[in-house]
């Protein structure tokens, strides 16, 4: 992984990246709100044209009411498999934790690795229709441990701790295409925060994480030196019908004794149990323990409880064709993958960014504004899928006035098999005010919602055969894209972009653009 980008809430942060790779590159930091600062977003083609080779651009943003653990990651095509990074966000200067300081932080951020060039992979994925080569490993802060024929002991992270003493781990799903459980052999985590926003606290032994997202938690070490050193590994969560990495990353706790150098070599080595491949169950438990901390300092108080704006969006695969005369590796030999929001399969420009054509009012011909707020074809969504399912490409936005409150349904869809997706919102944090399975019932779904407490995130899992409903104020202006974080899914086309337009005051205005914006 690379450098930690440290700061603390309302520092103003200037990255200057240079490209030195034969790639276009973008870097996306995500998670931060880039209140008025779009241009500093990141995503190719969406706020920005991507950096070329031996050119250089300089990110510009404030980090505004935030703390807690973030991620960078690169932002074009596949790269951000090998382009990421922690963002850790400290309080302002005299400002606490909303829990007892802890003895150490420790970022521990999971990624996936692949032993040919992802930027391959996907190009043969999208040429032949098919799905794409799994990776062939998964990573603990960079190394893939233990458990893998081909690692060496020097490829496996340590964690080095004291007896009687509490750390914070900030946990982040860095991987390319995976949803993953994490456990730590006999010992107990207790959840304090998400996506950087604080929780109500909870214990459990696994955590669950979708990529995109971070957890903090609290690991309290056992109180004497154990005669044991402890496991700590990754696994994939997965409900869809193609091919995944079905390997485990780990990574070992270890206790250090103040009289006697440790001698982990010949201690047992206890192994944590993960929950099944496909253990929706559990996933569904975990997820609906997470509630915002709602004390005196951080109050929940900013849910929209009026909505101006509903928007049903269903969410999942589908088919496009296959160029004439080829035939292809995707459901059929004439179909290839792809994904959609509301049978829209979004194609991005390539001579401009959305916002740049938005702000210098060369829209009309880059993109239409009328991307549908509910399907235009609506089905049994989670039951017996349509005949047809071929999507449709285009490049359309939905448009919103500044400060509109926003309610988004997401319906996950059958169609190619029901499946997980986290959705990742730019721009905004959001509020997931219910979840359930099947298809979202508008008369008595609402009902059960959440409106005192719910979790704040900027990435939620969408379950598998089922919907998640959340809200948003759209108090940011500018251009800001969703999509699913399994980049595959990305890159089929399960992605859409959402313009917020400037608002009456000063600071509700699109800043104007950086000199130094890349050029198409």
């Amino acid at each position: 992984p690379g450098q930690p980008l440290v700061a603390r809430e309302g520092d103003r942060v200037l990255v200057k990246v240079v490209n030195h790779i034969s790639n276009n590159v973008t870097i996306h930091w995500h998670g931060i709100r880039q209140i008025t600062s779009a241009w500093a977003d990141g995503p190719a083609y969406v706020t920005q044209c991507p950096i070329q080779t031996n050119q250089s651009y300089t990110y510009n943003f404030t980090i505004t009411g935030q703390r807690g653990t973030l991620l960078w990651h690169a932002h074009i095509s596949w790269l951000r498999a090998t382009i990421y990074g922690p963002i850790i966000i400290l309080p302002k200067r005299h400002d606490s934790y909303p829990f007892d300081k802890p003895y150490k932080e420790i970022p521990i951020i999971f990624g996936e690795w692949f032993n040919v060039d992802p930027e391959a992979v996907i190009s043969q994925a999208l040429q032949t229709g098919g799905g794409p080569n799994v990776s062939d490993a998964y990573t603990i802060k960079g190394f893939p441990g233990p458990l893998y024929n081909c690692s060496s002991n020097k490829d496996t992270f340590k964690l080095k701790v004291k007896p009687g003493k509490t750390y914070l781990l900030r946990i982040i799903n860095a991987a390319l295409n995976e949803e993953l459980f994490f456990s730590i052999a006999n010992h107990t985590l207790t959840v304090v925060e998400a996506d950087a926003s604080y929780t109500k606290p909870f214990e459990t032994s696994t955590i669950f994480i979708s990529p995109g997202q971070t957890t903090n938690v609290l690991l309290k070490t056992k109180p004497e030196f154990p005669n044991a050193t402890f496991l700590m590994a990754i696994r994939p969560y997965f409900t869809g019908q193609g091919t995944f990495d079905n390997s485990t990353a780990a990574a070992i706790l270890e206790y250090t004794h103040s009289e006697i150098k440790s001698t982990s070599r010949n201690l047992p080595l206890l192994k944590p149990t993960l929950p099944p491949i496909n253990a929706t169950d559990f996933v569904t438990k975990f997820t609906a323990k997470f509630k915002s901390l709602g004390n005196d300092k951080f109050p929940s108080s900013k849910v929209p409880k009026k909505v101006d704006k509903k928007f049903f969006f269903a969410v999942g695969l589908g088919t496009s064709p296959c160029p004439k005369n080829t035939t292809c590796q995707g459901p059929t030999n004439t179909t290839k993958f792809a994904a959609s929001i509301n049978n829209i399969s979004f194609a991005l420009p390539n001579s401009l960014s959305l916002i740049q054509a938005y702000y210098s009012k060369r829209s009309s011909n880059l993109f239409k504004t009328d991307f549908p707020s509910i399907p235009l074809n609506p089905f049994n969504y989670t039951g017996t899928p349509p005949n047809n399912t071929m999507v449709t490409n285009d490049t359309k936005l939905v448009v919103l006035n500044f400060n509109t409150s926003v309610e988004v349904v997401l319906q996950d869809t059958s169609i190619l098999g029901a499946e997980s997706h986290p959705l990742h919102l730019h721009g905004y944090d959001f509020f997931i005010v219910g979840q359930g399975f099947g298809n979202y019932d508008e008369k008595n779904d609402p009902k059960k919602f959440n409106l005192v407490d719910p979790v704040q995130r900027n990435t939620a899992a969408v379950p598998a055969g089922g919907w998640i409903a959340f809200r948003f104020q759209a108090d940011n202006p500018g251009v800001w894209f969703m999509h699913c974080h399994l980049d595959i899914h990305t890159s089929w086309g399960l992605r859409m972009a959402w313009l917020v337009l400037d608002g009456p005051g000063p600071n509700q205005k699109l800043q104007p653009p950086p000199l130094d914006l890349p050029k198409c």
